[in-house]
């Protein structure tokens, strides 16, 4: 999907791109979310190895509908594997904008990753005592990310990023708050879901809207090195997160969630647009 997002972006024109990003995170977003709903149903019903077997022939279905459908493009650089990605690694270093915007989303998308790498668990204990299906069924109440994905389209003309970004890290501060002051709610757990989906896809789809602007003639390359750091903070996030909880339990999951929040914020701080 994320050779996509560039690939898209290089075909509209600058006042198009934030719709269009936002048309495709919402795609996006769906897939991420409801995948977590249908893996938890299969898991259940068939047993853990089916949900690879699943995953595995829809990648083999796509791969060969985009191989029919996908319209072909030139490239825009003729450099072989290793100077590519060597050239990749210079346009962070170029750009201090594409380090703040990269480190900023790798944050947002840490705390996110804490959420989501711990729910489960703590669904499955008491209060909550839900089985995996159930826990998938989180999936389809984070379905107000898509909301805020292709909203954000709109928005991020209007505002501009560094203020969309601003707003949406509030947002998501909100809500891990909001599931903190009241653990063990299931109608405060899901409003904060909601708070926090809708609001890490509408920055995502701000951030990248910049990122996209800083080179046109290199977005795939400027694209892979932000999305290497954003799904770094990924993983980073579900390191702490699963540790957060072992040691303080979901206090200790809002704590470094909102931590990550703060640190998003102050690298966005420092961007320039």
């Amino acid at each position: 999907m994320q050779r996509f997002i560039p690939f898209a972006a290089s075909m509209v024109s600058p006042e198009n791109k934030g719709a269009t990003l936002g048309t495709l995170m919402m795609g996006l977003t769906i897939g991420i979310l409801l995948s977590r709903t249908l893996s938890g149903f299969v898991g259940e019903q068939f047993g853990w190895r089916s949900v690879f077997v699943m995953s595995a022939a829809l990648a083999a279905i796509f791969g060969v509908l985009l191989r029919v459908f996908l319209p072909t493009n030139t490239p825009q650089t003729t450099l072989r594997y290793f100077p590519l990605i060597k050239s990749s690694l210079a346009l962070f270093i170029k750009h201090e904008s594409l380090q703040k915007f990269t480190l900023a989303g790798a944050f947002w998308f840490a705390s996110f990753n804490v959420l989501w790498a711990t729910l489960a668990i703590y669904v499955s204990d008491a209060p909550f005592n839900y089985n995996a299906q159930q826990a998938g069924l989180f999936g389809v109440i984070a379905l107000a990310g898509v909301i805020g994905a292709k909203s954000s389209g709109k928005w991020v003309n209007r505002l501009g990023s560094k203020t969309l970004v601003m707003i949406a890290l509030a947002l998501a501060a909100i809500g891990f708050a909001i599931t903190g002051l009241f653990a063990g709610n299931l109608v405060s757990l899901i409003v904060g879901i909601i708070l926090i989906d809708f609001a890490v896809f509408s920055a995502q789809v701000a951030n990248q809207v910049r990122v996209f602007s800083i080179d046109p003639a290199a977005q795939s390359r400027i694209n892979g090195i932000y999305m290497l750091g954003y799904y770094t903070g990924g993983a980073l996030g579900s390191m702490a997160g699963v540790k957060a909880f072992a040691l303080y339990q979901w206090p200790g999951v809002v704590v470094v969630s909102i931590v990550f929040i703060i640190i998003s914020a102050i690298f966005n701080s420092f961007a320039k647009k």
